[in-house]
């Protein structure tokens, strides 16, 4: 083979494998990266997986709230109106967060089916729902009873003072 084009080959050769790599180094930080969605029903139906992170949302059902004395280990249920799921959460939750209101959790589900979270947001106003959320409850009707709730606190709060 010709010295010149044992060159070109070798510079082809070096160029692939470097694409290679770095091709193979973003899908690795993507695949790490990404965090699917799952309401409590497909939760509760198995279609979540186990140990792998993903994000799961809905309305905190009401006394569902649980806190250990001793620890910051809080446990509630996330519900779509359908279904609920268990949250596992250790450490200091959101000053938003209470029953009744939409949050997202983040975290991986053990074999029990809980959701064990490494990270619990609650909306910022009471405007704001997560869309992935919203959607879930509207698909399930209970938008709708989360609405009229909101409605109704708030008729309360007024005629309180």
């Amino acid at each position: 083979m010709n010295p010149v084009r044992k060159k070109r080959l070798y510079i082809v050769l070096a160029i692939l494998c470097g694409v290679s790599i770095a091709v193979a180094l973003a899908l690795t930080a993507l695949q790490e990266n990404i965090n699917l969605f799952y309401t409590p029903s497909q939760i509760a139906n198995g279609e979540a997986p186990e140990g792998t992170r993903i994000r799961a949302g809905g309305l905190v059902e009401e006394g569902s709230v649980k806190r250990s004395p001793d620890t910051l280990e809080v446990d509630f249920v996330v519900t779509d109106g359908a279904h609920g799921v268990t949250i596992r959460y250790h450490g200091i939750l959101p000053d938003l967060f209470r029953e009744g209101q939409g949050i997202v959790a983040l975290g991986r589900v053990n074999e029990d089916g809980v959701l064990v979270a490494d990270e619990v947001l609650a909306k910022h106003d009471e405007n704001y729902m997560p869309p992935e959320v919203m959607q879930a409850l509207e698909k399930s009707g209970m938008m709708q009873k989360h609405n009229e709730a909101k409605a109704a606190k708030g008729y309360q709060q007024e005629s309180a003072q």
